[in-house]
């Protein structure tokens, strides 16, 4: 794949566009998304004074689904 500087802002227009898109539909279905993030394997401590979240499990999904889409759209796409 060749670079192109003339490009860039183009990149960066579409990735701040795809960034909204996901945060508009994360706030539309957030009553259905409620178990993200509360999967078995996340770590929570919560004490007095201290709050410790690791989502381990939720963020191994994301990247299985992400990896999966990415995957897919390189076959689809031309010349790929």
């Amino acid at each position: 794949m060749e670079f192109n500087t003339n490009s860039l802002p183009k990149l960066l227009l579409a990735a701040g566009a795809l960034l909204i898109v996901l945060g508009l539909l994360t706030w539309a279905l957030q009553d259905k998304l409620s178990w993200l993030g509360r999967l078995p394997g996340d770590i929570r401590i919560e004490r007095e004074n201290f709050n410790l979240y690791i989502p381990v499990t939720t963020m191994i999904l994301l990247s299985v689904v992400l990896s999966g889409l990415l995957w897919l759209a390189r076959r689809m796409w031309p010349g790929g």
